[in-house]
């Protein structure tokens, strides 16, 4: 990860964290906290961990999202969709959604052929719905939002491809 996608992503961070998104992390979320938080996903991306897309724009970063890849040996197929962001100057541009279409192809591409997510944002529900992310469940009182309140999450999932891959793996 280069140094100015590291600033972008910290960047990125910190802005959703102070409007609210329950993505982890308390209210006030430092610049240098999001950059430490950022370097030790860049490392789980060079141990092939997980796969991070950013989107950029003429001014630098603007959105990103994550498969978690490392999954159980159960669950060789499954990724987890993660840390979907967009920074509020970008909002409303159709960056969740190309965000979203990248990750399910780069899904494909590492034979992840079902997605799993969780959200406690309305607006984002909206998107994985119109995306075709299917509803499966709401657990309450589920993690903090940045002021400390209680939110709970919904929880959708998506299946890529009509058949999932043989197991054990044809060599």
């Amino acid at each position: 990860m280069s140094a100015a996608d590291l600033e972008g992503l910290a960047q990125v961070l910190v802005d959703c964290v102070a409007r609210g998104a329950s993505v982890s992390f308390m209210a006030p979320l430092s610049l240098d906290q999001a950059r430490a938080w950022w370097s030790g996903i860049a490392a789980e991306v060079a141990r092939g961990d997980r796969i991070l897309l950013v989107a950029r724009d003429g001014a630098g970063c603007v959105g990103t999202v994550q498969l978690v890849v490392a999954q159980p040996p159960n669950q060789p197929h499954r990724a987890d969709l993660a840390k979907m962001l967009v920074h509020g100057r970008a909002r409303r541009q159709g960056v969740g959604a190309a965000l979203l279409q990248a990750a399910e192809a780069q899904a494909l591409q590492a034979g992840r052929p079902l997605l799993v997510l969780d959200t406690a944002s309305p607006e984002a529900e909206r998107l994985y719905e119109r995306g075709g992310w299917q509803r499966c469940g709401f657990i309450p009182n589920y993690a903090l939002l940045p002021d400390g309140r209680y939110c709970g999450t919904r929880l959708y999932f998506k299946q890529l491809a009509e058949t999932l891959p043989a197991w054990p793996p044809q060599a």
